[in-house]
């Protein structure tokens, strides 16, 4: 795994030693990165939410590409993240460590909104659906969210967000762009 461009482009990444946690692929990250190029410009992202973070990669993609900074929250891997956020020589960004849903709950009472919200939790546990619920109701998100869940489960979009891309690899992977309806 490592940073594909930007300005730690090629920074490999640490990864956990056990197999709990499940990368984005380079390939599918290349791949998502370069839809997302499409929609965005990342220097004028203010923040980046990566929920179920593990290595931190996509936030760090992120913020690579120009992001001004990121959230990262996991239960088990912000060592791991900080260690990453350390080598890539990334200031400002915040690793959390906890519950998302409280860490969430925490961040709405605090005022929080993020421009692009990735959620990449595992597969086949509803968190996915749980994920995208709790951030349309505690209105976190500004701009874009991106939802990478199992190829086999479906996604009810709630009604504030508008569905732009659908994107499957393989029998495995499903990311579901979505973007925040303006009011």
């Amino acid at each position: 795994m490592r940073i594909i461009t930007g300005r730690a482009r090629g920074m490999r990444l640490k990864t956990p030693k056990n197999f709990l946690t499940r990368p984005t692929a380079d390939r599918v990250k290349e791949s998502l990165f370069n839809i997302l190029s499409g929609l965005i410009n990342f220097s004028e992202i203010n923040s980046v939410l990566d929920l179920f973070a593990g290595t931190g990669a996509l936030g760090l993609e992120s913020v690579s590409r120009g992001a001004h900074s990121a959230t990262f929250i996991d239960t088990a891997t912000t060592q791991i993240i900080t260690e990453n956020l350390s080598r890539a020589k990334f200031e400002g960004c915040t690793v959390l460590r906890g519950d998302f849903e409280k860490i969430l709950r925490r961040l709405s009472k605090k005022g929080a909104t993020f421009d692009l919200i990735f959620s990449d939790p595992p597969y086949a546990t509803g968190l996915a659906q749980k994920s995208l619920e709790l951030v349309a109701d505690l209105n976190l998100a500004r701009g874009l969210i991106v939802i990478e869940h199992g190829a086999a489960e479906a996604l009810e979009i709630p009604p504030c967000f508008e569905l732009l891309r659908t994107t499957t690899y393989g029998r495995t992977t499903a990311i579901e762009i979505l973007e925040r309806k303006m009011k």
